[in-house]
C-alpha cells in the first residue's frame, strides 16, 4: 500500500526508514519532508501543519495509512479530518491530543486520575503567579500551557528567576498565546527516562525505554534543547520500574481518557522522572519523540506498519509484545552553531556522498537540497544513529561517522550516555 507520514524532522525519517523495511508498503510520501529523504522517496510539498491540503492528497492519491509525526497538526485535529473521511491514520483525535497541547489539561488529568505527578497550580495573571512564588521552595518549574517547541519548560532557582520569567510569558508574549496561562511546579529530582507507548486506547504496550539528553551542552549544561542525543535501552529503568510505570501511569492514563470518551490511537509518551519515591510524570506527548525515535525504532525487530494497522483497526490486543533486537542503539545529534538560540543556515553539507557509515545511519532533520548540494536549514541538522552489541560500540560507530561529516559551525555533544558509562 502507499503510506503517507506528516512531518519534516529526524524522528520522520526514521519513522520512513522503518516503514521502508515493511513488505506491505508499495510506496511512501513525507510531506513536508527534507533533503535527506527527498532521495529515497517522494516528497511532497504540503506543510505538516495543513490540515486540508494533507487529507486532499492523501484521498486523491488512494493513501492506505498516514502517520502523523510533529505535535502541531494533532492539536490543530487532523486526525479528525482524515477520520470523517474515512482515510486510515496513525495518531490521536484532537481531544486526545490535549495532553500534549495543554500542559493544564495534563495536570489536571493527572490530578483527577491520581497519576503520579509533581504538585501544581495554574495561572493566568502575573499577580496570582509571583505571589505564590514567594512561598513555594526552590528550584521550581514555570511552564507555559500550549504548544512552546520544547522550549516551554523553565526551571528557576530563586523568586527574582521566577518573577522575571513569569513577566516575561505573561508581559513579554514569550511564548504567544501558548503562555496565556502557566503552570508552576514543584522540580522533581533523579533521572529521567522516556517510555513510548503504542495504544488503540484498550491495549497498551510500552516499548523500549530511552534516555534523551535535553541541555546543549556537555555534562547536562546550558540551555534546554529539543534534544541533542538519545540511547536505547535506558537501563535505569529496571523491570520493576517497568512494571510500576505500566502499572500506574500508562494504565490508568488509557483509562481515564477512556473515562472522559476520549479516543485514544497513537503513542502515548511519557517522560518520566524516577524519584526516590517512584516513576513521576513530568510530560506526556501524544507522538513519537524526538530523538527518541531515532535509537527505538533501530532497535524494533517487529513490523511497524503491522503494529500501527492493529492500532487502526482497534486489535492492538492481537500483537501480544513486540520484539526487539538484542544490544543498543544511539543518536547523536549534530546541530548548527547558536542552536537553542539563533544560528546561521545554508551552510553546505560534506562528507556524506562516500560516508563508510559501518554500522552507523544519519537521519535527516533540518537539510534542504539547494542546486544539487544539502545545506543546512534547521537547528537541528542530522541525528546519526549506530547501534551494537552494547551502548559503547553503539556511539562508537555514531561518532565515527560523525567524524566524517564537515559543515561549518557543527556542534554536538561528545558525551550521549555519560550518566550509564561513567559508571562502568
Amino acid at each position: 500500500m502507499k503510506v503517507l507520514v506528516i512531518g519534516s524532522g529526524g524522528r520522520e525519517h526514521a519513522i520512513v526508514w522503518k516503514l521502508k523495511q515493511s513488505k506491505k508498503v508499495k510506496q511512501i510520501y513525507c510531506a513536508p519532508g527534507n533533503g535527506g529523504m527527498s532521495r529515497a522517496i517522494k516528497c511532497v510539498n504540503i506543510k505538516a501543519d495543513g490540515v486540508k491540503a494533507l487529507a486532499n492528497f492523501a484521498s486523491r492519491n488512494k493513501i492506505g495509512l498516514t502517520v502523523v509525526g510533529p505535535e502541531q497538526p494533532l492539536a490543530k485535529g487532523i486526525v479528525d479530518e482524515f477520520q470523517k473521511r474515512k482515510l486510515r491514520v496513525f495518531g490521536p483525535e484532537k481531544r486526545a491530543a490535549q495532553l500534549e497541547s495543554s500542559k493544564v489539561f495534563a495536570k489536571e488529568f493527572m490530578q483527577k486520575y491520581h497519576i503520579p505527578t509533581a504538585p501544581f497550580r495554574v495561572f493566568d495573571n502575573i499577580t496570582d503567579a509571583v505571589s505564590f512564588c514567594k512561598v513555594i521552595e526552590y528550584p521550581a518549574v514555570i511552564k507555559a500551557d500550549g504548544l512552546a517547541a520544547g522550549k516551554g519548560v523553565i526551571v528557576v532557582d530563586n523568586f527574582k528567576a521566577a518573577g522575571e520569567t513569569i513577566e516575561s510569558i505573561f508581559d513579554g508574549k514569550r511564548f504567544g498565546e501558548a503562555g496565556s496561562r502557566i503552570v508552576v511546579e514543584s522540580f522533581l529530582r533523579g533521572q529521567e527516562v522516556s517510555v513510548m507507548a503504542i495504544t488503540d486506547g484498550k491495549t497498551v504496550i510500552p516499548m523500549l525505554p530511552s534516555q534523551d539528553h535535553k541541555q546543549a551542552y556537555e555534562g547536562d549544561k546550558g540551555p534546554n534543547t529539543g534534544g541533542m542525543g538519545a540511547y536505547c535501552p535506558a537501563g535505569i529503568l529496571t523491570d520493576n520500574l517497568a512494571q510500576q510505570v505500566r502499572q500506574f501511569i500508562l494504565s490508568p492514563t488509557i483509562a481515564g481518557l477512556r473515562q472522559e470518551n476520549i479516543n485514544y490511537r497513537g503513542v502515548l509518551y511519557a517522560g518520566l522522572m524516577l524519584t526516590e519515591q517512584g516513576p513521576k510524570v513530568l510530560e506526556f506527548n501524544c507522538r513519537f519523540g524526538d530523538p527518541e525515535t531515532q535509537v527505538v525504532l533501530p532497535m524494533l525487530k517487529s513490523d511497524l506498519v503491522e503494529i500501527m494497522q492493529a492500532v487502526v483497526d482497534r486489535r492492538l490486543d492481537k500483537i501480544k509484545k513486540f520484539e526487539w533486537h538484542k544490544g543498543a542503539a544511539a543518536c547523536v545529534i549534530m546541530a548548527s552553531k547558536g542552536y537553542p538560540g539563533s544560528y546561521k543556515s545554508g551552510q553546505r553539507i560534506t562528507g556524506l556522498q562516500h560516508l563508510k557509515n559501518e554500522g552507523g545511519y544519519v537521519f535527516h532533520a533540518g537539510t534542504k537540497r539547494e542546486q544539487n548540494h544539502l545545506v543546512t536549514a534547521g537547528g537541528r541538522v542530522l541525528g546519526v544513529m549506530g547501534r551494537d552489541t552494547n551502548l559503547k560500540g553503539a556511539l562508537q560507530k555514531a561518532y565515527r561517522v560523525i567524524d566524517q561529516i564537515k559543515y561549518e559551525g557543527a556542534t554536538f555533544r561528545r558525551d550521549i550516555g555519560f550518566r550509564v558509562l561513567d559508571k562502568k
